[in-house]
């Protein structure tokens, strides 16, 4: 039988810490999204797709800080109090709608790759995004409000912490909460997997082509899928088969026919043409993507949320193997790393995005001075 936690018993000198401590959390998450819808709207630098979908996902995060930020308040309300279950509703939607949101930067990152998305078919898909993660947030989150039994009373109550789902409803708290989060994160590693995988494939296959060509190869490189097409012929006369494959790797220039919005980089600097001794050529027109906006912006952004779930999982799969399990400073990680979201995604944006602008300009200054 699945035993019950109870609230942890906490003296008023912890609870206070613990307030202090969220509150103070909540504060840096608040600066970070702040900074990050300030930021997307001044700069035109900050407007990509990787950019955009962190900004929408920044809005989501300020309901996120208004849950953590009131804290303890929300238990020492109680738990049938409109403050326990306003907080309890927010507990619920939207920290899984940040996962939600990293997969959905996953899902970009594999379709760059995969299948040659540029940034106006990554915008076309902002909206599906955002229909389909508040519509699957919001709906059970709503409908939990409303669950009430004589047995468990409300559906959400304190966790010490906070309220969200209540102990005695702690099948739910699993079913609904961590196994939906930690499925996405295991998908969102396959498909870092796949993509980490497919990109040094490309890149070993691209060099051993180009034999040391023209191409420059920058550390900010990540080629998208192509095509490339083959013509075989028969000769009858010797009875062999001759292939003829075109290969013309070229820039894509900044006002090109496929436009990007926000920060582009120039990153394949010249046309080669090879042929091989076997009377190889081969064509394929590649678009460029700056690797640090289109790759590791949601990978960090990723890395952040992992650690951000670390701690409240440890505490939940501690408290299943002994119900009796009792660790303040484990608490108090559970209550900093659930209070930091908005931080964490603030820090990648600028940190990320500034490092991608210098290198832009870099890369400008050095496509100038060859055409001089």
């Amino acid at each position: 039988m699945l035993q019950i936690r109870g609230e942890v018993a906490l003296t008023p000198q912890q609870t206070k810490v613990l307030e202090v401590v969220t509150r103070t959390a909540s504060a840096l998450s608040a600066l970070g999204v702040i900074t990050i819808i300030t930021t997307f709207y001044l700069s035109r630098h900050f407007r990509n797709p990787m950019h955009r979908l962190i900004f929408i996902n920044a809005f989501f995060n300020a309901f996120d800080v208004t849950c953590t930020m009131t804290s303890v308040s929300g238990p020492a309300a109680g738990n049938p109090s409109a403050l326990c279950q306003f907080q309890g509703f927010l507990n619920q939607m939207f920290p899984v709608a940040d996962v939600m949101w990293t997969l959905a930067m996953a899902i970009d990152v594999f379709l760059i790759v995969f299948h040659s998305y540029d940034a106006t078919a990554l915008k076309k898909l902002e909206w599906k995004y955002m229909v389909g993660i508040t519509t699957m947030t919001f709906i059970p989150a709503f409908v939990f409000l409303f669950i009430n039994t004589d047995e468990k009373g409300p559906f959400y109550g304190s966790v010490t912490i906070w309220c969200a789902i209540a102990p005695k409803w702690v099948l739910f708290r699993i079913v609904i909460y961590y196994v939906p989060i930690w499925s996405m994160i295991l998908i969102i590693i396959v498909l870092y997997c796949l993509i980490g995988i497919e990109i040094v494939k490309r890149r070993r296959a691209l060099a051993s082509i180009t034999n040391n060509s023209q191409i420059v190869f920058m550390d900010d490189v990540v080629m998208p899928a192509v095509d490339i097409n083959v013509r075989e012929s028969y000769s009858n006369s010797h009875n062999t088969v001759a292939m003829t494959v075109e290969f013309d790797v070229h820039s894509n220039p900044r006002n090109g026919s496929t436009s990007r919005s926000g920060d582009e980089s120039l990153l394949l600097s010249s046309t080669s043409k090879c042929s091989a001794a076997t009377n190889h050529q081969m064509t394929a027109k590649r678009s460029s993507l700056s690797f640090r906006q289109y790759i590791l912006m949601p990978l960090f952004f990723f890395l952040a949320l992992l650690s951000v779930w670390v701690a409240p999982s440890t505490n939940r799969v501690a408290s299943f193997i002994d119900p009796k399990f009792n660790s303040f400073p484990l608490l108090l990680a559970v209550g900093t790393s659930g209070s930091l979201r908005g931080f964490w995604n603030g820090l990648v944006f600028i940190t990320i995005g500034m490092k991608s602008r210098k290198r832009t300009k870099d890369l400008e200054g050095m496509t100038m001075h060859r055409s001089s």
